[in-house]
């Protein structure tokens, strides 16, 4: 499939990234690492007029920490944050997970940022994110507003932010010391998830288990209640509307979240 005609621009600034959008609006798309993106143009399912380009953008890549925080540039691809140090170290959950997403291609062109802007349920790092109760901060003609992750994913593919605002920035309370745990089961090995569950000290973030990425939140209340983790975790699908699907139905979806969120559970616990 050949994408609909576009006007393609290249800026190797936020500043200049924000007059752009600030120029086209609702036209314009903001292209990453176009994983998502260029599949959805080809698909005719997405057709801007402009495709801007932050791709050159290298002040929206780093690992750091300020503080009690892990804070990571929007821009910060899967294959840097698998390996990175202070990731490993302070937040080893969205390491771990950056390392299952696809293979070594899609992890050397794959952003942080453009995976949680692109808000697919069936990808892992939502989950990582809500489960490492993240805050997003974005940059827009305004200045910077900081978003909880639990406020981010509003629907399908949709998200809080304005045409005229950028994700820069992810800010994640340090983990170091808690347990955590990592699950998903696929068709094939480089297939999106059927089901994903990520866990970090009794949060829980589930992978295509509803519209929107989502946490387990009646298994996360066990937990605080002092439940085992047989008994939270067959309150994993509470609440959740996985879809339907000839290859996986929704029950064996929520088969699969009690199942997975049981391990992840005691994986954590060990951890």
């Amino acid at each position: 499939m050949i994408p609909a005609e576009f006007r393609y621009e290249r800026v190797s600034t936020v500043d200049e990234a924000l007059a752009r959008l600030a120029e086209h609006g609702d036209d314009a798309k903001v292209l990453a690492g176009g994983h998502s993106l260029l599949p959805l143009m080809k698909l005719r399912l997405a057709a801007p007029e402009y495709l801007v380009d932050i791709g050159p953008v290298d002040e929206l890549r780093y690992v750091r920490l300020d503080g009690d925080e892990v804070v990571i540039g929007a821009l910060t691809r899967y294959s840097d944050l698998e390996q990175d140090p202070v990731l490993r170290e302070h937040a080893p959950l969205l390491a771990h997970a950056s390392g299952e997403v696809g293979d070594r291609q899609v992890r050397h062109r794959g952003t942080l940022g453009g995976s949680l802007v692109h808000a697919d349920a069936a990808a892992d790092l939502p989950a990582a994110i809500l489960a490492s109760d993240a805050v997003l901060v974005a940059r827009g003609p305004s200045g910077e507003r900081r978003i909880p992750a639990s406020e981010f994913f509003l629907g399908p593919f949709t998200t809080p932010l304005e045409p005229d605002e950028l994700l820069t920035e992810i800010r994640l309370p340090g983990q170091a010391g808690l347990g955590w745990g990592f699950e998903k089961f696929t068709r094939r090995a480089l297939d999106w998830a059927m089901v994903g569950v990520a866990v970090v000290g009794g949060k829980v973030g589930l992978v295509n288990m509803a519209g929107v990425p989502l946490r387990a939140s009646a298994t996360e209340e066990a937990l605080a209640s002092g439940a085992s983790i047989a008994d939270a975790a067959a309150l994993a699908a509470e609440g959740t509307n996985p879809p339907d699907e000839p290859h996986a139905t929704a029950e064996y979806r929520r088969h699969l979240a009690r199942v997975l969120t049981r391990r992840a559970l005691t994986q954590a616990a060990g951890s």
